[in-house]
C-alpha cells in the first residue's frame, strides 16, 4: 500500500504551514512505501541543495522505517550501521526524515524537510505526518 495523492497533498500542506509559523523557507519531500517521489514542493527561495536532501530523507526514513536522527543514532563510529549512508545511492542519516504509517501499522511512505537546522527539519516533517496519522512503525529490531 502506498501513501494516496491526496495524503501526500495533506502533509505537504500541513510541512508548509509549519514552515510558515516557523519563518523557514523549506523543501518538502513526500515518497510512497517504495522510496519514489509522490509530491514535492519548493518554498520560494529554499536553498537548491535542500531539493536532494529532503528527497534523500524521506527515502531513508522509509527505506529503514524509522525517523533520520534515530537512524543517525545507530550509524555513529562504532555502532552498528556505521557507514550505512553511503549505501542506496545515498542516504541522509541526520534529523528531517520521518515514516508514514498507517492507522493499522502498514508503512505507507515517508516525508522528509530541508532548509533550515536539523531541529527543525524534523519539526516541518513530523508536523506533514502528524496530519496523516502515527510517524513509527510499532516494533522494529533496530530500535532501542
Amino acid at each position: 500500500m502506498h501513501v494516496t495523492l491526496k495524503h501526500a497533498q495533506q502533509a505537504i500542506d500541513a510541512a508548509r504551514k509549519k514552515a510558515e509559523e516557523l519563518d523557514l523557507k523549506m523543501c518538502i519531500a513526500v515518497v510512497d512505501s517504495g522510496g519514489n517521489l509522490k509530491a514535492f514542493e519548493r518554498m520560494d527561495d529554499a536553498w537548491v541543495g535542500s531539493i536532494d536532501i529532503a528527497f534523500k530523507k524521506a527515502k531513508t526514513a522509509c527505506f529503514f522505517g524509522m525517523a533520520t536522527g534515530e537512524l543517525g543514532k545507530l550509524s555513529q563510529p562504532g555502532e552498528p550501521l556505521y557507514g550505512i549512508e553511503v549505501s542506496n545511492d545515498g542516504l541522509v542519516t541526520f534529523p528531517g526524515g520521518v515514516p508514514i504509517v498507517d492507522d493499522e501499522g502498514y508503512l505507507v511512505g515517508a516525508v522528509g524537510a530541508s532548509g533550515s537546522t536539523v531541529d527543525n527539519d524534523h519539526k516541518v516533517a513530523e508536523a506533514a505526518v502528524k496530519v496523516l496519522g502515527v510517524t513509527e512503525l510499532p516494533e522494529h529490531p533496530w530500535r532501542t
